[in-house]
Parts: C-alpha cells; sequence; structure tokens
C-alpha cells in the first residue's frame, strides 16, 4: 500500500488546507464588513453633497424671490396713473380735452 511518508505528507497537506480554510471565512466576513462600512460611507457623503446643493437652491431661490418682488414693485410704480399723467403733462405736452372736443359715441 501506501508508505508512511507518504500519509504524513498527505495529512499534512490536508492539515495546511483545513488550516487555511478556518481563516477563509474571517477574511470573507472582513470583505462583507469592508463592502458594508463603504456603501455606508458613500451614502454619508452623496447625502452631505445634495445637502449643500439644497442649501445652495435655496439661497438662489431666496435671491430670486427678492428680485421677483423689487420687479413687481416697479412694475408698481410704472403702471401709476399719477406717473403716466405726469408724462404725458411734462414730457408729450398733453393736456386734458376741452368740453367741445369730446365727441360722445352712441
Amino acid at each position: 500500500m501506501y508508505s508512511e511518508e507518504v500519509i504524513r505528507d498527505r495529512v499534512q497537506s490536508q492539515a495546511r488546507i483545513f488550516s487555511g480554510l478556518k481563516y477563509s471565512p474571517f477574511i470573507i466576513a472582513a470583505l462583507v464588513l469592508m463592502a458594508v462600512a463603504l456603501v455606508y460611507v458613500w451614502s454619508h457623503i452623496r447625502t452631505t453633497e445634495l445637502e449643500y446643493k439644497i442649501a445652495e437652491e435655496m439661497g438662489i431661490k431666496e435671491t430670486l424671490l427678492e428680485e421677483q418682488r423689487k420687479l413687481k414693485v416697479e412694475l408698481a410704480t410704472l403702471k401709476s396713473p399719477h406717473r403716466i399723467e405726469a408724462i404725458a403733462k411734462e414730457k408729450l405736452h398733453m393736456t386734458y380735452p376741452e368740453k367741445d372736443q369730446v365727441i360722445i359715441m352712441k
């Protein structure tokens, strides 16, 4: 059959294989934990980036709302009947019509 030396070599090689397998579940667990940690860190960084982007967009929104308020005030000022009347009198030299200049149509 087999000599003692061959049997001993086979036993030692199998022992080395099993001792290597003893560490592989720990290595797999460590790799899984590292992957989970990387996903967690990535998601945290992504969340932080999005929060900064939201804050920036909110600032832009506030700026645009302020500009809109100013433009509404300017529009109301420009549409003011008193302002239009003053421009008509001063720049265009317009006056109110006399009674005989008014024609009423039925």
